[in-house]
C-alpha cells in the first residue's frame, strides 16, 4: 500500500462528498446527514490504512506524490507526510465523523440549508487534510487561505449570538496573517532558486538578514492562526459564536495549522532565525499561558471559557517547540493531538449542555448534575483531561513539554507550571458552577434539561473518552511515529539530543 496515493485521495474524497451532499434535496435533510457521516467514515478507514502503512523507522517523508501544476513558477501538487503530519491527519479523520454525528440537529435552528451545513464540514475536512499533507510551500499557502472559507460560513451562517461579527473578525485576522505569509512565500521563492518544493528550499543557504525577515513573515501568520498572545482576541469570539461542532474543529484542528507550520516551515527553513527569535517566542508562550488562564477564570460564557483555555494550551505548545529539545518537541506535537481530543470532547459536551438549556451562560446553570448526571460526569472528565490530570492523555504531553524545557530553560518551565494551578481553578470552578451545588429552580422548567445523554451522543463521546484514557497510559504507538520527525526537525536547526524514551520518561509520566 506504500505506492497508493493516500494523501491526494484523502484530500479530494471529502470534497467529492461535499458536492454530493450539497446537491441532495433540501426536503430530505436526514439523507444529507447520513451521506456526510458515511463519507467521513470512509475517510477514517482510509486514514487508518495509511497509518498502518507508515513505516516509523523509514524515510522522514512518506507517501510522496507530485503532479505538475504551474511549471513556469515551479509550483506543483506535491504531497508528503512525516510523523507530525500523520498524527494530525489521523486527528482530523477521527474528529470529523464525531462532529458530524454531534451536529445532527445544530443546523435546524438556523433556518438555513441543512445539506449545505454538512457539505461545509466536508469541505473543511478536505482543506484541513490538504494543509497538513502539502509539501509544496505555495500549495500549503493555498490550502492555508482556502481553509478560511468553509469555517467563515459555518460561523457566520450557522453560529449563535454575534455570529457575523465573529466570522468577519476571524476572517480578517487570518487574512492579514496570510498576507504576511504571502510576502514571505514570494521572498522565499526568489532567494530559493524559484522553486516552492519544501525539500529543495530546506537546502538553500539564506543570508542572516533575509532569513530573519522571511521567518517573521511566516511566524506572524502562524502566531495569528494558533493563536499566540497577543494575536488571540479573535478566538474567544469565533469559538463562542460557532456551532459546537464547528468550534471543536476550529480549536481542535484548524488552530493546529499554526503550530504545525512553525514546526514544518519556520524551524527547518530558517534555523538561525528560529534560534534568534526563540527567546521572544518563549516569552509569548509563557505570557499566553498565564494571561489566558486568568481570563478563563473570569468567564461567564461556557464556549468562551473553553476558547481561553485553548489559548493557554497553545502557550504550552509554543514553549515546547522553542525549547529546542526533542523531549519538549515531542511533547508539543503530542500536545497538539491530545489537546484536539480533550478540547474537542469538551466543546462537544458543552454544546450538548447548551442545547438542552438554551443558554451558554454559566450563571444560567447550577446543580445540573442532578438532572443530567451522565452528561455532568462526562463534562467533569473532559474538564479533568483539559487540566492534564495524570492518567489522561494531555498529562503526558504537558509533562514532556515541562521536563524538556526545564533541562534548558528553568525559569520558563517554572513560570509555565503556574498555568497548571490556574487550569485547576478555571476548570473546577466551571464544573462546580454548572453541574454541582444547589439546583437552579429554573432548570426544572426547561424540557431539555430532563434528557440525559441519548445513544447518538454516547456514540460521539465514547471514542474520545477511550482515546484520552488509552493515550494517557500507553502513548507509545503515537510517540514512536512522532519521535523521528521531531528528531529530524531538531537536526535541521542544529540542536541534537536524545529522543524521549517511551520505556523511561513517558512511562514514568503515565504512572
Amino acid at each position: 500500500m506504500s505506492n497508493f496515493p493516500f494523501l491526494s485521495v484523502l484530500t479530494v474524497a471529502p470534497l467529492v462528498g461535499a458536492l454530493v451532499v450539497a446537491f441532495l434535496p433540501r426536503h430530505r435533510p436526514e439523507l444529507a446527514k447520513q451521506v456526510a457521516f458515511v463519507w467521513s467514515l470512509l475517510v477514517l478507514v482510509l486514514s487508518v490504512v495509511m497509518w498502518v502503512s507508515f513505516n516509523a523507522g523509514g524515510d522522514r517523508f512518506q507517501f510522496r506524490e507530485s503532479y505538475s501544476w504551474i511549471p513556469n513558477w515551479g509550483v506543483s501538487f506535491t504531497f508528503a507526510a512525516d510523523g507530525i503530519a500523520l498524527v494530525m491527519l489521523m486527528l482530523i479523520a477521527v474528529l470529523v465523523p464525531l462532529v458530524i454525528l454531534a451536529s445532527w440537529h445544530d443546523a435546524e435552528s438556523s433556518k438555513r440549508s441543512i445539506p449545505v451545513y454538512f457539505a461545509l464540514l466536508l469541505i473543511l475536512e478536505s482543506t484541513m487534510i490538504g494543509v497538513f499533507a502539502a509539501a509544496d510551500v505555495f500549495l500549503f499557502y493555498v490550502f492555508f487561505e482556502v481553509m478560511l472559507v468553509p469555517m467563515y460560513f459555518l460561523i457566520g451562517s450557522y453560529g449563535g449570538h454575534q455570529r457575523q461579527y465573529a466570522a468577519v473578525k476571524f476572517f480578517l485576522y487570518s487574512l492579514v496573517g496570510g498576507l504576511f505569509m504571502l510576502a514571505a512565500v514570494i521572498g522565499l521563492w526568489v532567494v530559493g532558486g524559484k522553486t516552492f518544493d519544501w525539500q529543495a528550499l530546506s537546502q538553500v543557504d539564506i543570508s542572516t538578514g533575509t532569513e530573519r525577515w522571511l521567518f517573521l513573515g511566516f511566524f506572524l501568520a502562524f502566531a495569528i492562526k494558533a493563536p499566540f498572545f497577543p494575536f488571540h482576541t479573535w478566538l474567544p469570539d469565533a469559538g463562542g459564536a460557532a456551532p459546537a461542532g464547528a468550534a471543536a474543529l476550529l480549536v481542535g484542528v484548524l488552530d493546529k495549522v499554526g503550530t504545525f507550520g512553525i514546526l514544518r516551515y519556520c524551524l527547518p527553513l530558517f534555523p538561525e532565525a528560529s534560534k534568534w527569535f526563540a527567546p521572544w517566542a518563549l516569552a509569548l508562550g509563557v505570557i499566553g499561558i498565564i494571561y489566558a488562564a486568568l481570563l478563563a477564570v473570569g468567564q461567564n460564557d461556557l464556549k468562551r471559557l473553553v476558547s481561553y483555555t485553548s489559548i493557554a494550551h497553545f502557550g504550552f505548545i509554543g514553549v515546547g517547540i522553542f525549547a529546542f529539545t526533542t523531549q519538549a518537541g515531542t511533547g508539543a506535537v503530542l500536545y497538539m493531538l491530545n489537546h484536539g481530543l480533550a478540547t474537542g470532547l469538551l466543546f462537544l459536551v458543552v454544546g450538548m449542555l447548551i442545547s438542552r438549556r438554551g443558554s451558554s451562560l454559566i450563571s444560567d446553570f447550577g446543580g445540573a448534575g442532578k438532572l443530567v448526571p451522565v452528561l455532568a460526569g462526562v463534562l467533569f472528565f473532559a474538564g479533568l483531561a483539559s487540566l492534564a490530570l495524570p492518567g489522561t492523555a494531555p498529562f503526558i504531553s504537558e509533562f514532556l513539554v515541562l521536563i524538556g524545557t526545564f533541562t534548558v530553560n528553568k525559569p520558563v518551565a517554572v513560570i509555565a507550571t503556574v498555568g497548571i494551578i490556574l487550569a485547576a481553578a478555571y476548570v473546577l470552578w466551571m464544573v462546580q458552577r454548572t453541574t454541582q451545588g444547589t439546583l437552579n429552580p429554573a432548570l426544572t422548567e426547561v424540557d431539555g434539561m430532563r434528557r440525559d445523554l441519548n445513544l447518538r451522543e454516547k456514540v460521539v463521546i465514547a471514542p474520545l473518552v477511550a482515546l484520552i484514557v488509552l493515550l494517557g497510559f500507553y502513548p507509545k504507538p503515537v510517540t514512536d511515529v512522532i519521535n523521528p520527525a521531531v528528531q529530524a526537525t531538531m537536526d535541521d536547526i542544529g540542536r541534537t539530543d536524545p529522543a524521549p524514551s517511551v520505556g523511561g520518561t513517558v512511562q514514568e509520566a503515565a504512572k
